[in-house]
């Protein structure tokens, strides 16, 4: 039998949920801040450590842990409670944070990256989870609508932070920055947080969680690998494929078996989460590529600087700041969820489908303005509303490991479309550029700039090479609009249960839940 974690000492008073709230959101701008304000040190980083070759990885070595650990982190807290999680969760962040600091090498830098990994990989995971713990699904929404709109935030302000803070002071400190965030998300959690946990007999499924990061690893490596580092059809990544499929299918097999798994195999007989997993999973597939490939279409294309890029891509985010509140709110007024994902993924295909007329045809920016803002207001309906769905599903003690599981999802969703994104591009410019600049295109953007630390726009492309780049990028828009096609066919086939207007006790189960 599943454990079943606790939590007494009646509903939260609105003190409580302001103070731990400010310390949520404080932990999840340390992680959504990290992911972006490093992209924009990278070549300065280069520049001081070296190891060109190896740039991916510090982004993929993050990518890595954070994914395979939140599973983990989800299921501990639902073991353990949420805040010796969260205090363990931010301690190896800020540890991290320190070496990467430090770091003397591109492979120190890589490996302190993973270290930083591990403790992001719970940031989101029990934040969200322990939102759901405070207030009912009813009240849910717009709580949840403000945690996308710190990840909106800091989309555009962490490339623009990032250069200032490289520029005024060294790349070092972008990582030195997170300390006094993380210590204050620490003290309000601390002081704020008061849900007593008890105590429960547990079992931890080791051989689980060890299929799991084997399983995942290979697919990231593979995803990472194939088609730059190595061939598609070479061994190397012929074998991370077969490894991948063997250890996944074990670990299936396993969980199956296990008394206490890490992912619950009864969550996907529970037909709201299969649907709004598949759906988040979609829509960050989708959303990646623009995220990946629009700042280097807005500085390559149409030659503008790196800050001028980070703003013209504020509007999406904007969009999606407005969209999660507003869309929020209104979950809480009405009671119904089902309605705003799908009706943000009709915006956020149309959108994508605009954004890849632009690229393809030249069109001017402020059409391309225009699509961005559509496109940040459907997707700000979609993340915090299935994410509602989900916890107003399951029962309360398989709360932290659904919401986990979620985060992993998405994760590996957005993984994929960056994979395929990028595959899409390296394809397309094979096919359009003569060898030489064709050569350049395989590698990371970084390698296509001279002297290695530049900024793309300092690139003396000829007006081929630039329309190249036009060509394939807008192509990755279109298969983002493909994407957010399907996840929309799945999210309409959603059930909209009643979404509870109380928290339940701990041994109660939502209405409708699959057990």
């Amino acid at each position: 039998m599943t454990p079943k974690s606790t939590l007494t000492g009646g509903a939260a008073s609105p003190a409580e949920i302001r103070t731990v709230f400010a310390g949520l959101m404080l932990a999840l701008a340390l992680s959504a801040l990290d992911q972006n304000i490093v992209g924009t040190a990278l070549p300065r980083i280069v520049n001081d450590l070296g190891g060109l070759t190896h740039l991916s990885w510090v982004v993929t070595a993050f990518l890595l842990t954070s994914t395979t650990t939140a599973p983990i982190y989800g299921k501990l807290s639902d073991l353990y409670g949420r805040k010796p999680l969260f205090f363990a969760a931010i301690s190896i962040f800020l540890a991290g944070s320190v070496l990467c600091g430090v770091a003397a090498t591109m492979t120190q830098l890589i490996l302190f990256r993973g270290v930083q990994g591990l403790g992001a990989g719970g940031l989101l995971t029990l934040s969200q989870t322990t939102i759901a713990d405070l207030v009912s699904p009813r009240e849910r929404g717009r709580y949840q609508g403000m945690f996308v709109a710190v990840f909106a935030v800091s989309s555009v302000a962490g490339p623009l932070l990032g250069g200032f803070i490289t520029d005024a002071l060294s790349w070092r400190w972008i990582f030195f920055v997170n300390l006094p965030v993380g210590l204050a998300a620490f003290l309000l959690i601390q002081v704020g947080l008061h849900r007593p946990h008890r105590a429960v007999a547990h079992r931890i499924d080791y051989a689980g969680a060890t299929l799991l990061t084997a399983g995942t690893s290979c697919l990231l490596l593979l995803l990472s690998w194939g088609g730059e580092r190595h061939p598609w059809l070479s061994p190397t990544i012929l074998s991370l494929s077969l490894s991948t499929c063997l250890l996944y299918a074990i670990f299936i097999r396993v969980e199956r078996r296990a008394k206490e798994p890490m992912i619950a195999p009864r969550l996907f007989r529970n037909p709201v989460f299969l649907v709004a997993t598949a759906g988040i999973g979609l829509t960050f597939m989708a959303l990646m590529g623009a995220l990946i490939f629009l700042p280097l279409y807005l500085q390559l294309v149409l030659g503008v600087s790196a800050a001028k890029a980070g703003l013209l891509m504020s509007p999406m985010m904007a969009g999606v700041v407005v969209s999660s509140v507003v869309g929020g709110r209104l979950v809480s007024v009405t009671g119904r969820y089902k309605v705003f994902p799908v009706a943000g993924l009709v915006a956020a295909s149309a959108a994508f489908v605009s954004v890849s007329r632009v690229a393809l045809t030249g069109g001017g920016i402020a059409w391309l303005v225009a699509s961005l803002v559509t496109l940040g207001l459907g997707l700000g309906l979609v993340m915090p509303n299935l994410t509602v769905a989900i916890q107003n599903a399951v029962d309360r003690s398989d709360l932290g490991v659904a919401t986990a599981s979620l985060t992993f999802f998405r994760s590996l969703g957005g993984a994929l479309g960056a994979a395929i994104s990028g595959t899409i591009l390296t394809s397309r410019l094979s096919s359009l550029l003569p060898g030489s600049w064709s050569a350049l295109s395989a590698g990371p953007p970084a390698q296509v700039s001279h002297g290695g630390g530049h900024a793309l726009p300092s690139i003396s492309a000829p007006p081929l090479v630039v329309e190249a780049y036009r060509q394939a990028i807008g192509t990755t828009f279109l298969f983002g609009a493909a994407v957010a096609m399907i996840a929309l066919l799945v999210v309409v086939l959603l059930p909209e249960l009643p979404l509870r207007g109380n928290l339940p006790d701990a041994e109660g189960s939502p209405t409708g839940a699959s057990r």
